[in-house]
This record gives C-alpha cells, sequence and structure tokens, in this order.
C-alpha cells in the first residue's frame, strides 16, 4: 500500500479524500435529477460496478435497491481464484482470506460395490493446480462480501452509499441515446429517464424521476431493467427440484469440512460446503422430478424434506440438524439473454449502448458449480471500466459494444458447462462395468470436474479480438501470456525497497491503463540497453502514447502506468541515476512514480513461468485488457518497434 503521494495526511490511509460537493450523497436520503450512472440492484453485480465507480469523483453515480437495507444472510457463497483477483484490485482480499473457507481439497462418495445402499469415498483430489492463481479457491456468506464493497464505496472519493427502499417503475430512452463518440444524439446529454416509487415509511409512495447518461440493471434472474428493454433469455428447465440449506450439525460423516460431491444409489445427490467459520456447513440436495409446467413453489417443501433427503443420502452415516440458519428450493434452469444493453444488432453502426443489464439479469443456471456470483462480478468488472473511460474522456463510446459481446460469449461458455456439469451431478451412479443408460460413471464425473478447474476458478476466460483486444500476431513472445486473457500474475521483488510482491498486486482498480516492460538481464544503464531506449522513448517522444494521452503537468502514470520488469538479480543490480521511469516525477519530466521490479532469478521466475522472450527487444504485456481500471491485464505483447502505434 503506497499512500502520502499529493502530500501528508494523518489518518486512515485506505479513507480517500471526500469529493466535491455537488457530487455528494444529499443528507435527506433523496436522489439527484440528474446522474451519470444509475445502478438498479444492490446485490453482488451491482455493488461491484458501485465500488469501481465510487472511485471517479468526476463521476456522479447512485445504487439503488428495493430491499429496505443491507443483505444479512444466505444465498451465494462460492468465490473463484480470478474473483479473489478481482478483490485484490479493489484492496479487501486480505480481509475475504483471514475470514473465509478454504477450498483446498475436494471429495468424491458414491455407492458402495458390495452395499449400494451404504456410500464410500472413491476420490479425493486437489481443488485447484498449483500455479494457476497467487489466491486460493474460498467460500464466504455474500452478505460478508457486500459489507466489504460497502466498506469501499463509503471510504471512497465519492462516498458513495445505496440509496434502499426503491423499486423501479420504468424507464425511457431518448431517440438515438449516445452516439458512439461519446457524445449524446440529440439534445439530452441524459438520454434514460427512470421512474423509482420509494417504499420507506416516511415516503411510501412517492415517485422520484432520475435522468441519467447511462443505466445498469442488476436485480436478478426476475430483472426489471431486461423486461423494460424487451430483452429475454432464452432456454429450457431441467424440470428438477433442489434444495439448499445452511445447517449447523452434528454428524459422523468424516468429510464433513471437505467440499464433498456425493451421487447415492437411489435417493439422490448431495453437495456439501464447508462454511466460514468451522461449524457451518451448506448442502445442496437433490429433491423430486418436476412434471412438464409444474414449478418448485408448486411443492409444499418445507426444511425438513431437506434434512430428510440429506439423511438417506449420507446412510450409514448420520446427520443431526441443530439449527437451520438459511433455506431454499429451486429449480434448475440455462438460460441466457440475447443480448446485455439497449442496442439492436442494425443499430450498432449509429448509436451506443445507454442501457445495459449484468449478472443473473444475463444468464441463470444452477448454483452448484459455484458461479453465479463469480461471473456476475465479472460482468460488472468488465462494463465499469469502459463506463467510466467513456464518461471521463479517455475512450470513444464505441468500446461500450464490446461489453455485450464479450460478457455473452462467457454466459453461453457458462450455460454449456453448468448443462453438462448439472446433468452429471444429479444421473444416478452407474455400476462397475455398466454401459448405455442415463447414469453417470463416477469415474467420468470426477474426471469432468478435474477437466473444468481452470473455467470454475475464472481464469480460462479469454475474449476475442475486438476494438480493445489484439489480434495474436506477437503471441510468439510471451506464450504463456495469452492474448484476450487475464494477467497472470507472478512474485517478484520490488528494486527500491527489496520488497517481495506480486507483480499482478500493483495493479489497482483505478482507471489507468497498464503497460509492463519485460527485459532481460543487461545492465539497465548501459547504451545499448533496449529497455533504456524503450523508456527514454516512453517518456520522451512526442508520439509516443504515454506522452500523449497525459495531461500537461499530472504525473506521468496518472493515465498509463508503466512498469519495469528485468530477469537480471537483485544482488547484480549496479547503481545507475534515475532514467525514465524510475523515479518519481510529472508529465513534463521524463520520469514517473512506477516502481521498479527485478525479478529474481529461480526456476519460478516470471520469464519461465510465462514463456516470455527476453532476448529480444523488449517486449510489452500491455494495457489493461478487461480494463483500464483494474487488474486483468490483457497481455499485448508487441516488439519495442511497434510500441508507438499502440493506442488505448
Amino acid at each position: 500500500m503506497q499512500f502520502h503521494l499529493n502530500g501528508y495526511k494523518p489518518g486512515d490511509p485506505g479513507i480517500s479524500e471526500p469529493a466535491r460537493q455537488d457530487n455528494a450523497m444529499q443528507p435527506g436520503g433523496g436522489l439527484p435529477e440528474h446522474v451519470d450512472v444509475l445502478i438498479i440492484g444492490c446485490g453482488p453485480t451491482g455493488l461491484t460496478l458501485a465500488t469501481q465507480l465510487a472511485a471517479f469523483p468526476d463521476i456522479t453515480t447512485r445504487i439503488v435497491d428495493q430491499k429496505p437495507g443491507r443483505l444479512l444472510v444466505g444465498q451465494a457463497d462460492g468465490i473463484a481464484c480470478r474473483t479473489m483477483e478481482m478483490f485484490e484490485a479493489f484492496g479487501f482480499s486480505e480481509r475475504v482470506l483471514k475470514e473465509a473457507y478454504w477450498v483446498n481439497e475436494t471429495c468424491f462418495w458414491n455407492p458402495d460395490d458390495s452395499q449400494r445402499t451404504t456410500i464410500v469415498r472413491t476420490g479425493r483430489i486437489q481443488d485447484t493446480e498449483d500455479g494457476l492463481s497467487e489466491f486460493p479457491h474460498v467460500i464466504m456468506n455474500q452478505a460478508r462480501v457486500h459489507d466489504f464493497y460497502l466498506d469501499v464505496m463509503r471510504n471512497s472519493p465519492s462516498r458513495l452509499e445505496p440509496s434502499y427502499a426503491r423499486s423501479f417503475l420504468d424507464l425511457s430512452i431518448a431517440p438515438l441515446g449516445l452516439g458512439c463518440s461519446g457524445e449524446p444524439n440529440g439534445s439530452s446529454r441524459y438520454p434514460v429517464t427512470v421512474r423509482l416509487e420509494r417504499l420507506d415509511d416516511a415516503h411510501r409512495g412517492e415517485v422520484e424521476t432520475v435522468r441519467a447518461r447511462c443505466v445498469v440493471g442488476c436485480d436478478g434472474a426476475h430483472n426489471s431493467v431486461r423486461k423494460a428493454l424487451g430483452r429475454a433469455v432464452h432456454g429450457d428447465s431441467a424440470n428438477q427440484a433442489w434444495g439448499v440449506m445452511e445447517v449447523l450439525a452434528l454428524t459422523d460423516f468424516p468429510d464433513i469440512r471437505l467440499k464433498t460431491a456425493i451421487h447415492s444409489a437411489n435417493e439422490g445427490s448431495l453437495l456439501i460446503i464447508p462454511r466460514e467459520g468451522g461449524y457451518l456447513v451448506r448442502m445442496y440436495i437433490e429433491l423430486d422430478k418436476l412434471n412438464a409446467n409444474e414449478r418448485v413453489a408448486d411443492r409444499a417443501i418445507t426444511v425438513d424434506h431437506l434434512i430428510a433427503a440429506a439423511q438417506r443420502i449420507l446412510h450409514p452415516y448420520t446427520l443431526e440438524v441443530k439449527e437451520v440458519a438459511w433455506w431454499s428450493v429451486y429449480e434448475i434452469g440455462q438460460r441466457p439473454c440475447d443480448k446485455f444493453d439497449d442496442v439492436p444488432e442494425e443499430d450498432i453502426d449509429r448509436r451506443c449502448p445507454s442501457v445495459f443489464i449484468a449478472g443473473d439479469a444475463c444468464h441463470t443456471h444452477s448454483p452448484k458449480a459455484g458461479q453465479g456470483m463469480n461471473v456476475s462480478m465479472q460482468d460488472a468488472f468488465n462494463l465499469g471500466w469502459k463506463l467510466a473511460a467513456v464518461i471521463r474522456g479517455h475512450c470513444s463510446a464505441g468500446i461500450l459494444h464490446t461489453y455485450s459481446a464479450e460478457r455473452r460469449a462467457v454466459a453461453q461458455e457458462l450455460i454449456d458447462f453448468d448443462r453438462k456439469f448439472a446433468r452429471m451431478f444429479g444421473a444416478a451412479p452407474k455400476r462397475p462395468g455398466e454401459a448405455g443408460g442415463d447414469g453417470v460413471d463416477p469415474a467420468e464425473f470426477q474426471r469432468y470436474f478435474l477437466k473444468q478447474s481452470r473455467f470454475t476458478a475464472g481464469t480460462e476466460t479469454c475474449y476475442a479480438p475486438s476494438l480493445i483486444s489484439a489480434e495474436p500476431t506477437y503471441q510468439r513472445l510471451a506464450e504463456g501470456l495469452v492474448i484476450g486473457m487475464r494477467f497472470h500474475s507472478a512474485p517478484v521483488i520490488r528494486l527500491a525497497d527489496a520488497r517481495p510482491l506480486q507483480l499482478g498486486h500493483t495493479v489497482k482498480a483505478d482507471g489507468r491503463w497498464r503497460l509492463f516492460l519485460f527485459a532481460d538481464a543487461e545492465e539497465p544503464d548501459a547504451p545499448s540497453s533496449k529497455l533504456r531506449a524503450l523508456c527514454t522513448f516512453l517518456a520522451e517522444a512526442p508520439g509516443a502514447p504515454v506522452r500523449r494521452c497525459t495531461p500537461a503537468g499530472a504525473d506521468i502514470d496518472s493515465v498509463i502506468d508503466v512498469r519495469r520488469s528485468s530477469s537480471r538479480a537483485i544482488a547484480n543490480w549496479p547503481l545507475v541515476r534515475c532514467r525514465p521511469f524510475s523515479g518519481p516525477g510529472r508529465a513534463t519530466t521524463a520520469s514517473s512514480i512506477t516502481r521498479r521490479c527485478s525479478v529474481p532469478t529461480s526456476k519460478l521466475a516470471t520469464f519461465s513461468r510465462r514463456a516470455a522472450s527476453c532476448g529480444r527487444p523488449a517486449a510489452s504485456s500491455s494495457c489493461d485488457r478487461t480494463s483500464m481500471s483494474r487488474m486483468s491485464c490483457r497481455s499485448m505483447l508487441i516488439p519495442s518497434c511497434r510500441l508507438s502505434s499502440t493506442g488505448s
């Protein structure tokens, strides 16, 4: 953590200076007449987006929800490795790691071949492979994730707080809305008009009208914003009822504190997810098949039905439930939305989106693979930096089209995975040597789980070439940093103070582009040093992207943050004068506040881990792929002679 950049200020460095007064939250709780971004829904998707935008005091953001206050219990709990990397960009990953349950191993139980009415353990595997991420897969109550987001929001420059007890009524969009130059088509700077009804006792029934530059619907599977746009989800129901409960219980089942998938011979399937704190456990329980056109709400299912089903599946082990913290029943359906914004395909060339949907509004699926909250938050993470870049004038509004294109493809991948995973998990286990039928081979299910581990960890997302993601022309320069994928962190040592850290952790959700320069072990001050030549070019050449994009008088890394990384051992680093991007400075000088990172010389060095070629002209792992505002840097690897042609 670094602070005191703009002078010494006592107190908690995690609390930012407050925003300008005209953007401050109104003490009476009312909403302003005009906002830049209005977020409908205060779940994990909406809070991810609000937290991103709260970092920018020059953007007026408001988030509303129909609930009377913050979430307290229940709902999602799985946090994938990639999501933990995102939490690091927001600054609260350590709080999650300290409190959460770590999923280190997964067990598989199936019918005993000698006595099919009982179950035995048939497999025990590592949950995520070594080196996949510096973070583990963890479990934590969704409500606590909300709390961490809310803390960041209220300590941000915007001092943003949700406005609760507001029900979305409708919206209207001015003709054409935003033009793709980023300016509105027509006379309205705020093309979207939203009406909200207040539900709090002091103002019940009052209708507020807010005009917004952009509106984002994050209010769940029954999304009112999606319906207002005329968008629909398409797909099928599996006609299968499932229950979920979080319990405190006494049991002699030996793997109760491990993530465990259980297939019984005749009583259905059960997934055990240990919860944080050491005692609470969540269970996903297979219930009855539903008839065609039957809804789970039509069945009078109680928590006692869930407990009894779990007890039957666990036989011969016992389960005595002492307390139920939360429970619910649901039916499986895999349904993606046709498009994630308000612009019809035929109008893409004429205008840019003003209304978006994200999270469960875009894709519904089963919860057993723990993907719902993670993919939903990544939707918002993808959209947030783009909205900020357009509103702040850093990018043209054309990049907003990439949100629906990129995240719709991810949603379809999720639906395809979940359809097969849910079918295999809910199928009866086959007997040894049994062929055909509708059952599942237990060994095949375990192999499928292993095969999909990178997908469920959130690290396999790869965006197609687009306006902001380059063609893989120079992929050969670093085969381990795949263009279109997240920036895979690696351990490094910061030259300035010899502190070990993760390279990916130097990147925060602050709206800046990132440029990583990977160099060989050549002496950095040598006249022949390619790294020196490249840094001099970036800092001094009039056409260089850093000079071109940085406002006069601003810190030279205020728009593009350049990081130098060398394979030279830190003990062999010579004492040299500060060259460009080696010390603090302003845009009118040839230097930067960027910290230097020297890679340890070991078999785990960045270059060998990521297959980066350092014998060629210094290659760059450039601008944040999925974001200008965060850490998911798309690796865009190009030789130094082409750096001048790369733009934002």
